[in-house]
């Protein structure tokens, strides 16, 4: 089983990177073909400018991701795994301190890596097409504050679960879901008003007449607003964006002060009316329960398996501790999620497609919904000329020109 376990390692990496190459390639031969849905908006300078982009974006996440997936392949199928779980099973006798202890050494060791690839890609990459606005001292401060709020989080997500697990072996599968699922819907509710401030400043939005015209299209669609905010996304970066927060119909919206800046209000209401979308026909409930079923499930099969005693034998091992074989066991999910992303990723798309019908539907004007996408692509350096075979695979929302060919044909 080893040896079957590595090869098939070994093959999703291999086909993950064909797709990567194949994208590439599509990209490097096209790059210089202006759509038809772009001419007039993107000329041939910007057009090698958004194609330098995607080529030096995603090298960097192909590096990353080649020696993130090296070093976890030593990790797991050289014996290291085992070598550490003897080694922090020799710090203490405590299920739960252990337990802390093993995923935030495995956490610290994932952090270390991704700071220098943190660092080139927002001063240099992003540096030099124009999008990085941090400061030395902004992206520190990020950096001390996410990693705070991540080991609180994550320090009372892991000892609550642990605890679970320890005070009842048998059925601690069903309860750690309940537990999670609770987490999960606090920290929907807490991070709009106390997580997301650290990071950000929220203000009244302060075009003229705009809050009043995305109160009237979110009544129109059978939703109330709370707030309506601006937020200094510009400090960071110069990529928009806008999203909505809130469960049920009470929403909260927000709106990058780089959207406002590149959008007039029609656009605006159109990339609203894409989310309402969304809320209207279900995607975001029906997402948030399927992933709890995926998780009970998981759950389920993870306590099974541990029982049967058959992880440790799949690296190797003689024995194992409970958390080595949660991290085999994350070797098993990844693989299985890799051969569902096709599925996963068309149905997304599908649920994107729906949205931009009903925001065509509210607003009234599909035009104002294509002009926004183009105006995003342009601004953002969206990739225009994605590999078929890739797009199928990851991308959850259609790509950009197909989108804006469907609402210019009224979907």
């Amino acid at each position: 089983m080893f040896w079957i376990l590595l090869s098939a390692f070994v093959l999703v990496l291999c086909v993950e990177y064909v797709l990567d190459a194949l994208n590439l390639r599509h990209l490097r031969r096209h790059g210089q073909e202006v759509p038809a849905e772009f001419v007039g908006q993107v000329d041939a300078a910007l057009l090698a400018r958004t194609s330098a982009y995607t080529l030096a974006r995603d090298r960097l996440a192909l590096c990353e991701s080649l020696l993130g997936n090296l070093l976890l392949g030593i990790f797991l199928f050289g014996g290291l795994l085992g070598l550490y779980d003897r080694w922090i099973a020799g710090f203490s006798d405590s299920f739960i301190l252990s337990g802390l202890l093993f995923f935030f050494g495995l956490g610290l060791a994932r952090g270390l890596l991704d700071v220098p690839f943190s660092l080139y890609r927002h001063f240099v990459v992003e540096e030099r097409f124009g999008f990085n606005t941090l400061t030395w001292r902004l992206w520190l401060a990020d950096l001390l504050k996410g990693t705070l709020i991540s080991l609180i989080l994550s320090g009372l997500l892991l000892s609550g679960a642990l605890w679970l697990v320890q005070a009842d072996p048998q059925h601690w599968w069903l309860w750690v879901w309940a537990f999670l699922a609770l987490f999960s819907l606090f920290l929907m509710y807490l991070s709009p008003y106390v997580i997301e401030p650290l990071f950000f400043k929220f203000a009244p939005i302060r075009v003229e007449g705009l809050e009043e015209r995305i109160r009237a299209l979110m009544e129109k669609a059978g939703l109330r607003v709370s707030r309506v905010f601006q937020v200094d996304a510009s400090r960071r970066s110069r990529h928009s964006n806008a999203y909505f927060t809130g469960i049920g119909r009470v929403k909260r919206i927000v709106l990058f002060d780089t959207l406002l800046a590149q959008m007039d209000q029609d656009e605006i209401l159109a990339v609203l009316a894409h989310e309402v979308g969304h809320w209207k026909k279900r995607h975001v409930l029906k997402r948030l329960l399927w992933a709890q079923v995926l998780i009970l499930g998981g759950l389920f099969l993870a306590h099974r398996l541990m029982a049967a005693e058959v992880l440790p034998g799949l690296l190797g091992l003689e024995q194992a501790s409970f958390f080595a074989q949660l991290m085999i066991l994350s070797l098993l999910a990844s693989l299985t999620g890799f051969v569902l992303t096709p599925l996963a990723s068309w149905v997304s798309r599908r649920d994107e497609y729906q949205a931009d019908r009903f925001a065509c539907e509210l607003g009234g004007d599909p035009r104002a919904l294509a002009s926004a996408l183009v105006k995003l692509s342009r601004e953002n350096l969206a990739n225009l000329h994605p590999h078929p075979w890739y797009a199928a695979f990851h991308y959850s929302h259609p790509p950009v020109v197909e989108r804006i060919r469907k609402l210019r044909e009224g979907i």
